[in-house]
């Protein structure tokens, strides 16, 4: 059988995705720490976990109208003006994201006063091949904002001193 082609379990797809994304980062970006908080969800991030890169699948629901997995950037900072001056300075920037990485990204509001840049990636069986495609995606979303995160975290502490 092609291992490619094998099932894995959503933990599994999930604690092997941090392995296969690292090497496709560039190298500044592959220092990366990650956790699963709870089943059906992985949070990447680079010394801050409440400002961290998120894969949790979106199930059916009214009013939903692809299921998928959701990658993106999350701010569930408990300063919600932190979030929002985050959001606001992603929106800045949404022409370019957009350019580089399609019309699917999309930079909303959420729950709690947290927000989020996110796109809804295809669902398909959870195959090795499957996780590299998304790992990839993943990647190239991380690479895509984080610079652009970096730029807003700083101008974000100088506001907040």
């Amino acid at each position: 059988m092609n291992t490619l082609s094998t099932s894995l379990s959503t933990n599994a797809f999930l604690k092997s995705l941090p392995d296969t994304l690292r090497p496709q980062l560039p190298p500044p970006l592959q220092g990366f720490q990650w956790r699963i908080p709870w089943g059906g969800l992985l949070q990447i991030h680079y010394g801050e976990a409440t400002l961290h890169y998120e894969v949790g699948h979106v199930g059916e629901r009214p009013g939903r109208s692809r299921t998928g997995w959701e990658l993106g950037f999350h701010c569930e900072s408990r300063d919600h003006a932190l979030n929002r001056f985050l959001l606001d300075g992603f929106r800045r920037h949404l022409f370019e994201i957009k350019a580089e990485l399609g019309d699917s990204i999309e930079a909303e509001m959420w729950d709690r006063g947290w927000t989020k840049i996110y796109e809804v990636y295809a669902d398909e069986p959870l195959t090795e091949a499957y996780r590299d495609a998304v790992a990839a995606r993943l990647a190239a979303i991380i690479a895509c904002l984080h610079p652009v995160f970096v730029d807003l975290r700083s101008a974000a502490a100088a506001v907040y001193r």
